[in-house]
């Protein structure tokens, strides 16, 4: 009778800091093995009911076949002279139409206005036994005021950065050829020469939409009257990445960019850009991909968490293939998913915490992180936990899970547009320049882009290169090309 009483006694005997409670089971091995299959039954529902969430998320091969189609359609509206308005991949012409050959040589300026943050660079591009590129930059911020005042404002603050960085170099004065990437949908007539569209990411900088960029560029270095420069060329970022990797490899006829958002370019046949006279040669095509789907020929794809960060985004309707593929949005389709399984009671006991409910904080690297087949899941409920989130292993299996799924949709949805523009190279080798992947992405997306144009375009080959500093470099090379041909005419 006193069994139980000692047995107490001398566990807390020794182990005097653990509290310890005894209870006694009625029944127990019956019982039990009815509550455990009663548990079994739970999670297999649970389980069950996640994968019905999450298999939209999960696109098949004939989807994403239909995607490329779908894709290619939209392509070719926006190279047609007759359905370009209606079009919303807009297809826009840059008017680069040659890629390094080697022999160019010189120093160039390079301006990169993309953010709150831009850069001005030298770049000294050497021929002959010394081939290669050496590059001097500074980064500059541009404050919130500005950014949102006058464009004769943005423009004086840009060229006094300019000036600045001339200095710093010792070149003050130097007159040099300039290329300006200016990543913000243009319209472009001419190499020099690039109507400003819209203003996104911020800006809101009046007197400048429906205005040539370079032409306010121009003005601003005369009333500044310290020096003088030839604006050559303004580029997309992403034209500027292709021409990062077309200086090392000549195939290199493509650019990607997928980061905070996505775009691409690529080498079209003249006789296919209705919007520019002429059918000889090649010119690249600045794609602005982003759009695609705008129209609603992706809406059978589209999820109800695609759905729901859409129409909480500051542009709602607008650039929805890119809320699908780009760092921007990703973490937040995660964190609906998230949300919508804990309301359900389907993860973190069915308890949601006030920073999960709270927009943007699950952020993309935070995919990137889980997502990664390294890392250990205690690593995992640790980033939950600084999100407020407390995990049980099993959920931190869930949550890996989900960044899995929709990290791969995003792959493939951007292979499916890549395998697109590669119908109009095959069955030439072709290669493609990625820029920002290795910045927030997991690894496994590079890997599932390859297998998915190689899938769907198994005609087309490709090979992806990482760009590294591709804009800024990229528009001093184009200007560098510009300056070779425009030599070659004169004499």
């Amino acid at each position: 009778p006193s069994f139980a009483r000692r047995l107490h006694k001398t566990v807390r005997k020794l182990l005097p800091d653990c509290e310890i409670r005894f209870i006694r089971s009625e029944d127990g091995s019956g019982k039990g093995a009815a509550m455990v299959t009663a548990v079994a039954y739970r999670l297999a529902a649970q389980h069950q009911a996640r994968q019905k969430i999450l298999e939209p998320l999960k696109l098949s091969h004939e989807q994403l076949l239909e995607v490329k189609e779908r894709m290619r359609i939209e392509m070719e509206k926006g190279l047609g002279k007759e359905t370009h308005a209606e079009a919303t991949v807009k297809m826009l012409p840059t008017y680069v139409c040659s890629t390094p050959d080697g022999t160019e040589k010189g120093d160039f300026l390079a301006l990169d206005l993309g953010g709150t943050n831009f850069r001005v660079l030298l770049v000294r591009v050497r021929n002959g036994m010394r081939r290669g590129v050496e590059m001097h930059n500074k980064i500059y911020s541009i404050p919130v005021e500005i950014m949102q005042g006058t464009g004769e404002e943005l423009f004086d603050h840009i060229v006094h950065c300019i000036a600045d960085f001339l200095e710093y170099m010792g070149m003050k004065g130097v007159s040099l050829p300039l290329g300006f990437t200016f990543s913000f949908p243009c319209q472009q007539n001419n190499l020099d020469e690039g109507i400003l569209l819209k203003w996104t990411k911020g800006f809101k900088a009046t007197g400048c939409e429906g205005e040539d960029v370079v032409g306010l560029l121009k003005e601003a270095i005369h009333r500044r009257e310290e020096f003088d420069l030839d604006v050559v060329a303004v580029v997309n970022d992403t034209v500027g990445t292709m021409m990062t990797c077309g200086y090392e490899d000549p195939y290199c006829e493509v650019g990607l960019i997928v980061g905070t958002g996505s775009n691409a370019c690529y080498m079209e046949e003249m006789r296919n850009v209705e919007l520019v006279e002429g059918d000889e040669g090649r010119m690249c095509v600045n794609m602005e991909w982003g759009a695609f789907g705008d129209s609603g020929c992706l809406d059978d794809i589209r999820t109800q968490f695609d759905v729901a960060v859409d129409e909480l985004s500051l542009n709602p309707g607008k650039q929805r293939y890119e809320k699908m593929i780009s760092g921007m949005y990703l973490g937040e389709i995660v964190r609906n998913i998230l949300m919508d399984f804990t309301k359900k009671g389907l993860l973190f006991r069915g308890r949601i915490s006030e920073r999960l409910k709270t927009r943007g904080i699950f952020e993309t690297k935070f995919l990137s992180q889980i997502e990664s087949d390294c890392l250990a899941l205690l690593q995992v409920r640790s980033i939950l936990q600084h999100l407020g989130l407390e995990s049980t292993c099993d959920d931190s299996i869930i949550v890996k899970e989900v960044c899995t799924v929709v990290a791969r949709r995003a792959a493939q949805l951007c292979g499916a547009g890549m395998a697109a523009v590669g119908l109009g190279l095959t069955p030439s080798p072709c290669g493609c320049s990625v820029q920002n992947l290795s910045l927030s992405f997991p690894r496994s997306f590079s890997t599932v882009l390859q297998e998915t144009v190689k899938e769907l375009s198994p005609k087309c080959e490709v090979t992806f290169l990482q760009s590294e500093d591709g804009s800024g470099k990229g528009a001093a090379l184009i200007t560098a090309v510009a300056c070779r041909i425009r030599e070659a005419g004169q004499r």
